[in-house]
């Protein structure tokens, strides 16, 4: 049964990786065609087409490796200096320009010049390859936030898991109390585990992060805490004493090594599963965000951990690059797991929308052949045309991207070294959530 969900674990985040590439390449073609541009194909997946229906002008169709999809636009790149689409060199470097630029104009047929994806204005052409990322982070905000006020997040909250016994500092490095350790306010007034505080002083009291708040700024000062206990309310009236804790993020989290001295009481707040606000998850998203830009700056530092835990004995850490089967593989240790189905479920859909959020920050990096790269090119055509129309000298013309095309084969190969670096890893030394 075991082997049965995780198999259903990974065949259902294919299907949601297809999605997620069908729905990035429909916000390519629905503003392709917008604008009058003409898209001949629309594929999910690379490799053999092993399904495929022509509707109209486009054909449509999957292919055998669901690792990508594409659109295929007519005259993505404009002919030479010449005006010729089609010319021969026997430099490597020019072959790849101009083999570029050839297919560029497949297919081209009898009134496409009007059609061509070169000639539409910058702005437009903005649109088009923006449009691709943008869906993809349309659905991890809609999945993320969904999944946040309906499942519900993990959260620390103002019911009491655990009583200390005693002071200890959060700088110092132990858990257990020694002799001569004064008792903790909270076990001397007789907080007990399973209390809940609905009010501090008085003022009710909902969310841990207030209440933590209040907890800090009053050290030294005799509070009275206002607890559920067995269906009863109980007031309770402890002295905040002053200690070293540890430095709260402003997230919820806190940071590595860094103390502060505030107002203690001494228990552990309880972590449970609690539906979120609209504001609350948009929050969360936009950490989930900041934590994606600088999981993707922080990348190229990772590969050395990431090749010792592939080819060494080096451990796989938890934040470490991973690909499309190594998500496969969460997907199905999510389904495996002994959860509630609702939490595998969110679980799930966290994880498909942690994979959108990490498409569109992939995509939107300003390198060709991403769509990023693409952005860049049309918004400096941009450029030049406006500086040449204010200085009044002849129109540059359009930017001719495929001049870009050997270093664009150069980041492709990177990649290609970096993906396959990460599939022997998922392989071999998998992450793993359980």
């Amino acid at each position: 049964m075991t082997t049965l969900m995780f198999i259903l674990g990974i065949v259902v985040f294919v299907i949601g990786l297809a999605f997620s590439i069908a729905w990035h390449e429909l916000g390519h073609f629905s503003t392709a065609k917008m604008f009058g541009i003409r898209v001949p194909q629309f594929m999910v997946g690379f490799g053999p087409t092993i399904w495929s229906r022509r509707k109209g002008e486009t054909e449509y169709g999957v292919k055998a490796i669901p690792l990508g999809g594409y659109i295929r636009m007519i005259g993505m790149i404009p002919p030479g200096d010449d005006g010729r689409i089609e010319s021969r060199s026997t430099s490597p470097w020019r072959g790849m320009i101009e083999d570029a630029r050839e297919a560029s104009f497949e297919e081209l047929q009898p009134g496409d010049e009007q059609r061509l994806f070169y000639t539409r204005k910058p702005w437009k052409r903005v649109i088009v390859m923006f449009a691709g990322p943008f869906m993809n982070l349309i659905l991890a905000v809609v999945i993320f936030v969904g999944v946040m006020m309906s499942f519900g997040a993990k959260t620390q909250t103002t019911t009491v898991s655990k009583v200390s016994d005693c002071v200890i500092s959060a700088s110092e490095n132990r858990t257990k109390c020694k002799d001569g350790d004064k008792e903790a306010p909270a076990k001397a007034a007789g907080l007990q585990p399973g209390d809940k505080i609905v009010a501090f002083d008085g003022a009710p009291v909902t969310d841990w992060s207030a209440l933590q708040a209040d907890i800090r700024d009053n050290p030294g000062k005799k509070i009275v805490l206002t607890v559920e206990r067995d269906g009863k309310q109980v007031d309770i009236t402890p002295t905040l004493i002053k200690n070293d804790v540890a430095q709260t993020d402003g997230q919820g989290g806190y940071v590595e090594d860094k103390f502060v001295s505030a107002g203690w009481l001494g228990f552990t707040p309880a972590v449970d599963i609690v539906p979120l606000s609209f504001g609350q998850s948009v929050d969360r998203m936009g950490d989930m965000m900041e934590n994606g830009v600088q999981s993707l700056i922080s990348l190229p530092a990772k590969i050395p951990a990431l090749w010792d835990a592939t080819f060494g004995d080096g451990e796989r850490a938890a934040d470490s690059p991973m690909g499309v089967v190594g998500a496969a593989r969460v997907g199905g240790e999510i389904f495996t797991m002994d959860i509630p189905a609702t939490q595998q479920l969110a679980s799930f859909l966290i994880l498909l929308a942690g994979f959108n959020l990490s498409l569109f920050l992939f995509n939107m990096l300003p390198l060709l052949p991403l769509d990023g790269g693409h952005i860049a090119g049309a918004l400096w055509e941009s450029v030049r045309r406006n500086t040449a129309k204010v200085l009044r000298r002849p129109d540059p013309g359009p930017f001719d991207v495929a001049k870009l095309m050997p270093v664009a084969y150069v980041v492709a190969g990177v990649f290609i070294c970096f993906t396959l670096l990460v599939l022997i890893a998922d392989l071999v030394n998998p992450v793993r959530i359980s």
